[in-house]
């Protein structure tokens, strides 16, 4: 384990966390349960802290972000944080124009679309000295947690290709896989660049604190399993490379990614998390029955009459029991709407099973 001797899995005081345990594929006493986008705008004490701050200048202010990393522990009593960012927060340290459009999500400065594009693109490095903010809000919240592990967390190599070719979120990202096939030199180019910069991210959060890992690819779902295994899988497995040497266990997560969950696993995950589509038990089968998984309540029911919620909880945790270990998630973020005493509720009905 090439990590810091400071750091909270080295001292021992994350290493029998029952997240850490669980994602090494052991069953702790208790289920861990934390939540995707736990730290955001479901919150009251979220939007107060953000209040007049753009979303990523609140990422890159490390007070700020190890405040909102906090805030859904604190309140939850989750069984672990997860690094308050963006996946396109490691292209704006990388010099790269991009921002967060409000009810549009990211926006580049332009489309990354032709090989003369790429070959600009290239030329923008994310160095040591532009991760500071990153490194330093990630050892603040760790300060804090104690013995509550920090999960670190970036976006897979194909999801910021696809956000950098198409300029936008795209409901089909039919510019990014048409680049992928007209001119597979040029792609490959791109996703190995962006493989690079948030593996280097990655890196980053976790030799400064982060217990475990998540790898989060949102549009993997959008991809035959041929085009995945022939043209993302192999960047993502390299942007891991970037923290194998670590020790630290790796989650992989994507949505509509059913058919590429076994490809998803081959990259170098230890934990595959499963979105709400899929139950956990046709999961565990389809990747062979002793793979750790992550998931999956699904989102739509945390406004639902609290009966309704409670089973449906209470199956996801039932089929979870077929893996090695299971962390309780959702099936996807949580909506900006939650109440947030729902949350506290799941949690609460988690841990009593």
């Amino acid at each position: 384990m090439n990590l810091p001797s400071a750091h909270p899995l080295v001292t021992g005081l994350t290493s029998q966390a029952p997240l850490v345990r669980a994602v090494r594929g052991d069953r702790p006493e208790r289920t861990p349960v934390w939540f995707m986008r736990q730290a955001g705008r479901s919150l009251p004490e979220f939007r107060a802290a953000r209040e007049g701050v753009a979303m990523l200048d609140s990422c890159l202010r490390p007070e700020l972000a190890a405040e909102i990393t906090m805030q859904p522990v604190r309140r939850h009593g989750v069984d672990a944080a997860v690094f308050y960012s963006d996946i396109v927060v490691p292209l704006r340290l990388a010099g790269v124009e991009v921002d967060i459009a409000p009810g549009v999500g990211p926006v580049m400065g332009q489309a990354w679309r032709t090989a003369d594009d790429v070959a600009r693109l290239v030329e923008h490095e994310l160095t040591e000295e532009a991760l500071a903010p990153i490194t330093e809000a990630v050892g603040l919240t760790v300060a804090e947690l104690g013995g509550t592990p920090l999960v670190g967390f970036a976006g897979a190599p194909f999801t910021l290709a696809a956000y950098l070719v198409e300029g936008r979120p795209s409901r089909d990202h039919l510019a990014a896989r048409t680049l992928m096939h007209a001119d597979p030199q040029t792609w490959d180019r791109l996703v190995t660049w962006a493989a690079d910069v948030t593996g280097a991210f990655l890196r980053a959060q976790v030799r400064a604190g982060a217990s475990a890992a998540q790898l989060f690819d949102s549009w993997a779902g959008s991809l035959s399993r041929a085009d995945y295994e022939a043209h993302a899988a192999p960047a993502s497995a390299r942007a891991l490379t970037h923290v194998h040497d670590l020790g630290v266990q790796v989650i992989h997560f994507g949505t509509g990614t059913e058919h590429l969950l076994r490809s998803m696993h081959a990259v170098g995950a230890d934990v595959v998390g499963v979105d709400h589509r899929t139950p956990l038990d046709e999961a565990e089968a389809l990747l062979g029955g002793n793979v750790p998984l992550q998931g999956n309540i699904d989102p739509a029911f945390l406004a639902a009459p609290w009966p309704v919620l409670e089973a449906h909880v209470r199956d996801v945790v039932a089929r979870g029991a077929v893996a090695p270990a299971h962390v309780v998630n959702l099936g996807h973020g949580v909506p900006p709407e939650t109440d947030p005493e729902v949350l506290t509720r799941v949690v609460e009905l988690v841990h009593g099973l």
